[in-house]
């Protein structure tokens, strides 16, 4: 009896493990159903859209007044001023009778200029002056109105002559208007009427020199002149005077003409030549 209690136990016992195992298999296979299908609808494949990135916008750089504007560079002007409208040369006496008062502030010593072919006669005395001779016909100057003096030393039986300084007074006058004249505007007014002079010269048979190398000899010839330091004795063997010294009286006419314009007379042509002269290196083409 014990022994079919103890098989009816067992079998009771089975029977409550196969239900519980059908009832735990029966959960397992719920649980694993649900977790399939929520995962396929969590992984279920979307559309893929793919966004269009925009293009990067263009930068337009930025561009400084200099590179909108560019500074143009050119040449510059340069005035050129017009040719001046000269005369013939037979009718520029006219002319240049105009342009006289311009050249200085004492106008009243303009009655010293011989108003007559003045072109020629500037080219020819400054010819002749450069060559050591003085062309008295062709002077562009009136004579001084006093005759030139000399103090008479009695020596026994003769007579010695000494230079009178207050003799030099005559050329005073002309000193005074080369003085006045203005340096700047006399060398600009030569280069004005250089044709004029050019074709003066060339009446002279040199048509192929320049005649501003005979005005800067001319020129040179005062500057080198040696101004004596004492005063020069003269003879008189007839109505002309005579320098005694006979070095001096074998100068050329030119300087023995400077000698006679007197120490102070001299120095002041030097001074005002020399930057006439100085004008003419600078302006000369």
């Amino acid at each position: 009896m014990e022994d079919q209690a103890q098989k009816g136990k067992q079998t009771s016992w089975g029977i409550i493990a196969v239900i519980i195992a059908i009832v735990i298999a029966a959960l397992v296979w719920l649980y694993m159903s649900s977790t399939t299908e929520q995962e396929v609808v969590e992984v279920a494949p979307v559309a893929i859209v793919k966004a269009e990135i925009p293009p990067e916008p263009i930068v337009e750089p930025i561009l400084t007044e200099e590179e909108v504007f560019p500074l143009v560079v050119t040449d510059p002007v340069v005035a050129i001023e017009p040719e001046p409208i000269l005369p013939t040369l037979n009718e520029s006496d006219v002319w240049l009778q105009e342009k006289l008062p311009s050249f200085t502030w004492r106008k009243e010593l303009l009655k010293l200029v011989i108003d007559k072919d003045m072109i020629r006669r500037f080219v020819v005395f400054t010819d002749n002056f450069a060559q050591g001779n003085i062309a008295y016909a062709h002077s562009p100057l009136i004579k001084p109105n006093t005759k030139f003096l000399a103090n008479e030393v009695s020596n026994g039986a003769s007579s010695d002559w000494k230079w009178d300084e207050s003799a030099a007074r005559r050329f005073t006058l002309y000193v005074d208007l080369l003085r006045s004249f203005d340096s700047e505007t006399l060398v600009q007014s030569y280069f004005e009427m250089k044709p004029l002079i050019d074709q003066a010269y060339a009446e002279l048979g040199y048509p192929d020199d320049n005649f501003t190398e005979v005005l800067h000899d001319a020129i040179t010839k005062v500057l080198d002149m040696e101004i004596p330091k004492e005063s020069l004795d003269l003879v008189r063997p007839s109505v002309m005077f005579r320098f005694k010294d006979e070095k001096i009286e074998a100068l050329d006419a030119a300087d023995k003409l400077l000698l006679r314009l007197g120490k102070e007379n001299l120095l002041v042509i030097k001074s005002v030549l020399l930057e006439i002269n100085e004008r003419l290196a600078r302006e000369r083409p």
